[in-house]
């Protein structure tokens, strides 16, 4: 507490001369030629250490890998790894039903597992985050199946059967939709990679946090509808574009008459199991040295009880059936199915790098080292190109996989690496054990699983005490994903969060300033009452960027706050503008603000407006009339030189070198 006081009571004096923009060029030196190197000047950089520095950027696993710490990270890699690759077990072989969206049985678990294993592999390797595990996740598994349904529909594979009737060629629907997929995941890894090489890992920035939060919230009803099915064991229709969840949902209530009994008992006693045990595992988290592997529990359990009691056959339970051991060949994708998902494959891309990046920067900002979301981009790519020439679907981190790997004192990824030895002995082991698991069950796990997702409801209420604005964006985002499936609703969502941007640019904060007594601050007289107006200057602040959008808006504000002084009297008029991006400062900002010179010399005002100094010399706007010299870095610089002058009315602008527009 002293010690803050000691801060609070520290005083500075600094004493310089008044400084415009072009006295500051003159004391600070300002450069004027070019920094970039020559192609030439690259190439003779191009060295022994130079090679090495790019070869660790791009494979990242070489630098740190060569300096394991055995006696830290061992042992807390190996039961982060254990953890983890038990939790990959049945979340891989839910994977094989969460695929397909609405026909997710028609699909072998076994390629679920397929895809906790080539792709982390992968990761490891070229991935710049310790703590994230790569692999299924609902939402991008609900995300391709939606795509495999819409190309490979059961009425594409119906034959007549043996006695009449028509029946559905399971087999080679499965192998034709085991096409789509992979080719969907290679196609997004491309885009992936591509973005990654081009530096557009900025492109997150435009997926908000509510923006995502909304759409996996939204995503997760999808996945919820999804497995009512096996909840209740009946047979809704299949619906496919706008609106295809409100009719499955309102078919599915249709049926509740003909629930099959012995499947809802399983569903429910699953259930209960599944969230009782997890409830205790996040209330003694602290105590338990790893979480209670209930999913791998019941998974066993279920298996067992449903053999030895024989329940398909007396109950008509259905059960995962057959899940072949071993792995498979690689196999290039079919490309003549690239036209087809490319837009689905580029929603994909996206929609999994958001997901990445976040718990990405959310481990890496809690454990202090850098994520590079370039780098992101590449890893995340390669694990689905690659990925999807062994039989694999498109991957992003699991943020409960995620969460169990930190917990349970992962530090690096060589616990992924544990977690894929582990399902690799079931692949080639003891897969085919869990052919009589209910797949009642495995929707149970779903059910639990999104229980983190449903908790994003509660962003509803935060927002609307924080920010409406976002609240808006998440509320939009949802109806649109419930209403327009996914692929829809996640370009709606971006185009209303880009309006909800644009809107605000067009509402800035326009302000008067006064000076705080005994300070060189100027703060809005608004809401400050002890900030007092200078006589005889008016300094007007605009809290946006200027460029041709407001550029007129402004002016018309401007007029209005100053024009009163100007009727009653001469005075001087400081403007001060933040600009957050010199992009918007285009040539047609300058004519806008151009015409700002002959609204003011009625008044007798000399005139400067700018934006960026260096756009604005390479345009020339500089002149006789409108000279540099009345660009000044402060406020109070202004001040100074207009009461020094006072004589004479000023119209000047106050700006800052150090930014690539001036505020």
């Amino acid at each position: 507490d002293m010690e803050e006081k000691d801060l609070q009571s520290v005083e500075y004096f600094v004493k310089r001369e008044v400084l415009d923009e072009l006295c500051l060029d003159e004391v600070a030196q300002k450069e004027t030629w070019s920094t970039k190197l020559t192609l030439g000047d690259q190439v003779k950089e191009c060295s022994v250490p130079r090679l090495k520095h790019i070869l660790l950027t791009w494979v990242p696993v070489l630098s740190w890998l060569p300096r394991y710490s055995i006696r830290e990270n061992a042992l807390g890699d190996l039961i982060s790894g254990c953890s983890v690759g038990i939790m990959h077990l049945p979340q891989g072989l839910y994977v094989g039903i969460c695929m397909a969206y609405a026909l997710l049985a028609s699909l072998r678990p076994v390629y679920g597992l397929y895809t906790s294993l080539f792709p982390v592999l992968v990761y490891f390797i070229f991935g710049t985050s310790r703590h994230i595990s790569i692999g299924t996740f609902a939402v991008i598994s609900i995300m391709v199946g939606s795509v495999t349904e819409r190309l490979a529909p059961d009425s594409n594979f119906i034959v007549n059967g043996t006695n009449g009737t028509e029946t559905v060629d399971i087999d080679k629907r499965d192998a034709y939709r085991v096409q789509v997929a992979c080719s969907l995941t290679v196609l997004t890894g491309i885009f992936q990679i591509l973005l990654g090489v081009v530096r557009f890992g900025f492109v997150v920035t435009y997926l908000s946090e509510p923006l995502i939060r909304g759409y996996t919230t939204g995503s997760a009803c999808h996945v919820c509808v999804s497995q009512l099915k096996y909840l209740f064991g009946i047979t809704p229709s299949r619906f496919t574009g706008p609106l295809s969840l409100i009719y499955t949902v309102l078919d599915i209530c249709s049926l509740l008459p003909q629930t099959q009994v012995p499947e809802l008992v399983v569903s429910l006693v699953a259930l209960a199991v599944l969230i009782v045990v997890k409830e205790i595992n996040d209330c003694y988290r602290q105590k338990l040295p790893l979480p209670i592997p209930i999913e791998l529990v019941v998974v066993i359990a279920a298996t067992i009880i449903t053999h030895f009691c024989e329940l398909p056959s007396k109950y008509n339970i259905d059960v995962v059936g057959e899940i072949p051991s071993g792995l498979k060949a690689p196999r290039a994708p079919d490309t003549t199915f690239f036209s087809g998902v490319i837009g689905d494959a580029f929603a994909v891309a996206i929609v999994g790098f958001a997901i990445n990046i976040s718990l990405s920067k959310t481990f890496g900002l809690k454990y202090g080292y850098k994520v590079d979301s370039n780098q992101e981009l590449v890893a995340l790519g390669l694990s689905n190109t690659i990925g999807g020439f062994f039989h694999c679907y498109s991957v992003t981190s699991s943020l409960s996989r995620s969460l169990v790997q930190e917990s349970t004192g992962g530090k690096t990824q060589v616990a992924g690496v544990i977690s894929s030895i582990i399902v690799l002995i079931t692949v080639l082991k003891i897969g085919p054990l869990f052919e009589d698991l209910p797949k009642a069950v495995l929707s149970t796990i779903v059910f639990v699983n999104l229980k983190g997702m449903f908790k994003q409801f509660m962003d509803v209420s935060l927002l609307w005490k924080t920010n409406k604005v976002d609240l808006l964006v998440w509320l939009v985002t949802f109806i649109s994903t419930i209403v327009l499936n996914l692929d829809l609703g996640l370009a709606v969502s971006v185009a209303f969060s880009m309006l909800t941007f644009i809107f605000r640019t067009q509402l800035p904060r326009y302000s008067i300033l006064g000076n705080l007594p005994g300070t060189e601050l100027y703060l809005d007289t608004d809401t400050y009452k002890e900030a007092k107006e200078i006589p005889g200057i008016k300094i007007f602040r605009s809290s946006a960027t200027i460029y041709y959008t407001n550029a007129e808006m402004f002016l018309e504000v401007l007029q209005e706050k100053v024009c009163g002084c100007v009727f009653n009297n001469l005075c001087s008029v400081c403007v001060c503008v933040k600009s957050a991006s010199a992009f918007y400062s285009t040539l047609n900002c300058f004519h806008y603000l151009s015409h700002s010179s002959h609204f003011l010399s009625s008044f007798c005002f000399n005139v400067m407006l700018a934006c960026v100094v260096e756009q604005l010399e390479a345009a020339d706007f500089f002149s006789a009339s409108i000279p540099k010299s009345r660009l000044f870095i402060t406020v109070h610089d202004a001040v100074l030189y207009i009461r020094k002058k006072q004589w004479k009315a000023y119209f000047v602008l106050v700006g800052h070198h150090q930014y690539l527009s001036h505020f």
